[in-house]
């Protein structure tokens, strides 16, 4: 896919799109646990959802596995990658939600997309 813009000069110039497939990362509302949020003691946890978005179902669902594995998988008993959160520690992660391919079709085409939502759960650093 391809779009038409105008370069400095005035002439046309071909710029292309976002390749397929891509992830749209949205933050859902929080949830606070434990103490005060004035303590530093105090938990929280944000839960964020991943939308996976390509024009073929192994396209999102190679996605939604590379995602999934970067946010909760291990490497024997330890994550596989860290999460730093200043001034905070992660305590926990946990996938809550995983939905296989779902299709849609849009004024474009036939869109295919896999949601996965995500909460990681963080103390203080103390």
């Amino acid at each position: 896919m391809t779009s038409t813009r105008l370069a400095p000069h005035g002439r046309p110039q071909r710029r292309r799109s976002a390749p397929v497939p891509y992830a749209i990362l949205d933050s859902l509302p929080a949830t606070f646990s434990g103490r005060p949020l004035w303590d530093w003691h105090a938990d929280a946890a944000w839960t964020y959802q991943v939308t996976s978005v390509g024009e073929r179902d192994d396209q999102v669902q190679w996605l939604a596995d590379r995602v999934r594995h970067g946010v909760v998988g291990r490497s024997g008993d330890r994550w596989s990658y860290d999460l730093d959160v200043p001034e905070a520690r992660v305590i926990d992660r946990a996938l809550e939600h995983d939905s296989g391919g779902e299709p849609s079709v849009s004024a474009a085409g036939s869109i295919v997309s896999y949601v996965q939502r995500f909460t990681i759960t963080v103390s203080s650093a103390a």
